[in-house]
């Protein structure tokens, strides 16, 4: 184990992390506590929707703290962001408490993968402040403690989260950089609210469906498609693969005990229009939902004007928000002080 020692009483660091959307979906895993996937998935970075997170390790303070977009957190949202900690202090052998200040610029918990931002942004902000020497892989590893879509939000632009059997091989590497393809994802916002069940407790329930093993057993094959078709840019084969995989996941949600329904009316609304759009007026663009109401719209970026223009007159007043392909976490500062 390496150990860490602080040079300060206080070391303070900020990074910033990206939301992502996934293509192969990760749904359901194999190791609650190590949160090891039931099968590798694939997703982009969202440039525009990111996480800004500070971490300040104390030698002085008594308890961690956190505050979540000025509020201070509490409940089940503090416990979670404490057993990350804990979980970082046992690889680091520290003993020190830390104080978390965490921004979003994007709606939490409302199905854009921001427990992927959150805690790919706090576990590289923590390592940072400790100055410990990290690889990007061991990164990915330890964001994915906190949140099993947390570890695509490390690497650059296009990303693979391999399956793995094991801490150690349960890792995400970028497959292509942000500029290998110019897509957009034009976000239909249906829904800002939180969601009633949270995707911690849908992952525990997923093999609870019928339909899961089969989904896990070809899971395989789809994602070597879509990642021939990615990085041949070939949108018509990723569409089909992107709107199928959505579609078996919410499936499964579907299908599960006790049954998830996050599909609102406003959703399949687009999700018909979306197809219609690419099939009947060739526009390049095909839909995918994660744990949420909200569709994501992803398109060529000569398109995306067009989606953008069609979801509003599809259903006036809607919020929309877009997103290029974004890079991966990055640090933004980071100092040490006595205190």
């Amino acid at each position: 184990m390496q150990a860490v020692k602080a040079d300060s009483n206080r070391n303070i660091a900020r990074a910033r992390a990206h939301s992502n959307i996934a293509f192969i979906k990760y749904w359901g895993n194999r190791d609650q506590q190590l949160r090891l996937p039931a099968s590798s998935s694939l997703s982009m970075n969202l440039a525009d929707l990111y996480t800004t997170t500070e971490v300040e390790w104390s030698a002085s303070a008594e308890r961690d703290s956190v505050s979540i977009d000025g509020v201070p957190a509490t409940g089940a949202v503090l416990a979670r962001v404490q057993r990350h900690l804990h979980a970082l202090r046992r690889r680091f052998d520290i003993n020190q408490s830390a104080r978390v200040t965490s921004r979003n610029n994007f709606p939490m918990g409302a199905g854009l993968a921001s427990s992927a931002a959150a805690f790919a942004a706090l576990t590289l902000a923590a390592t940072a402040a400790l100055r410990a020497d990290v690889t990007e892989k061991e990164l990915t590893s330890l964001a994915r403690l906190g949140s099993g879509s947390a570890a695509r939000s490390i690497p650059a632009g296009y990303v693979q989260w391999h399956r793995g059997d094991s801490h150690e091989s349960s890792f995400a590497e970028s497959i292509a950089a942000p500029e290998h393809w110019q897509l957009v994802d034009v976000i239909a916002l249906v829904s800002r609210a939180h969601k009633s069940v949270g995707s911690t407790r849908g992952h525990a329930s997923a093999a609870s469906s019928i339909l899961q093993e089969a989904r896990i057993r070809s899971a395989g094959t789809r994602l070597a498609a879509l990642k021939r078709a990615l990085l041949q840019r070939d949108f018509a084969t990723l569409a089909r693969i992107t709107e199928e995989e959505s579609n078996l996941m919410h499936a499964v949600m579907m299908t599960s005990q006790p049954p998830l329904f996050y599909w609102e009316p406003q959703s399949l609304r687009i999700m018909r229009a979306v197809r219609r759009w690419r099939l009947e007026a060739g526009i390049q663009v095909c839909y995918t939902l994660d744990a949420g109401p909200n569709v994501h719209c992803i398109c060529l970026s000569e398109h995306a004007a067009a989606v953008a223009d069609r979801l509003g007159g599809l259903l006036p007043g809607i919020e929309i928000l877009q997103s290029k392909v974004g890079g991966g976490a990055t640090v933004l500062g980071r100092e040490s002080a006595l205190g």
